[in-house]
């Protein structure tokens, strides 16, 4: 894989510099951003280089938010994430692909709807593995997994829904890598192109060291439904363009 260079490059880091900041404050985001982006400027940067360089800023964020980490639910999300993957990558290779982004994105919009309408979704050890299960399953299909764990933790304080969505996304990366590279989608080349994305990894999470503080004054909630938003509203609108 040619190295990005020139006015390719600096599109590419601040692309990943929004998400970055976007997914550092409100604890997702970073792939709704910058996947159909670097797609249109390297389509091999989706997904493997893309989904290595966040492990990066999952790493610091959940150092980062360390102390706010609900242990206790990665086991139950984790099992439906392994399990939703599966399934994913299953359909993915017997399905249109049309049908089931307008599917997921319509599901998304639908959950979000629920949300704003005061519904509130228990935490329970069922809840976050069906959360997992559809994360996992939306993110290998279309990238964008963070909208089901997200609407699970929206009334969760700042802290601990971004550092315990790092720690879900943190083993569903690997979970994810692993399987990409089993089938020849990640090896060297991926690799270096990871680093080339890495300064807007760094530039992203700076700055969300200072839109996370004010987000926590009572707009965290509000952030995760409009970003939920966008995401299903992306997956829909992306069918007809």
């Amino acid at each position: 894989m040619e190295l990005l260079s020139g006015v390719n490059w600096g599109i590419a880091i601040l692309v990943m510099a929004v998400g970055t900041a976007i997914q550092g404050s409100v604890g997702f985001g970073l792939a709704l951003v910058a996947a159909p982006i670097l797609a249109m400027l390297d389509p091999r940067l989706v997904p493997a280089p893309i989904m290595c360089s966040s492990t990066l800023l999952i790493g610091l964020m959940a150092f980062r938010e360390r102390h706010a980490i609900a242990f206790a639910d990665i086991g139950p999300v984790l099992v439906g994430r392994v399990f939703g993957t599966a399934l994913g990558a299953a359909l993915i290779a017997v399905l249109p692909p049309k049908p089931m982004a307008l599917a997921l994105g319509a599901l998304v919009l639908i959950a979000v709807a629920m949300a704003a309408s005061g519904l509130h979704v228990q935490a329970t050890r069922w809840n976050l593995a069906g959360a997992g299960a559809l994360s996992g399953f939306m993110g290998t299909s279309s990238s964008i997994g963070g909208p089901p764990l997200a609407l699970v933790y929206q009334h969760r304080v700042g802290a601990q829904l971004r550092g315990t969505l790092a720690g879900h996304f943190m083993l569903g990366t690997v979970i994810s890598l692993g399987a990409l590279a089993l089938v020849g989608r990640f090896g060297w080349d991926e690799f270096v192109a990871a680093l080339q994305l890495v300064p807007g990894i760094v530039i992203g999470f700076v700055i969300s060291l200072r839109t996370a503080k004010l987000l926590d004054k009572g707009y965290t909630r509000p952030a995760v439904l409009i970003v939920s938003a966008a995401a299903g509203a992306m997956l829909v609108a992306k069918q007809f363009l």
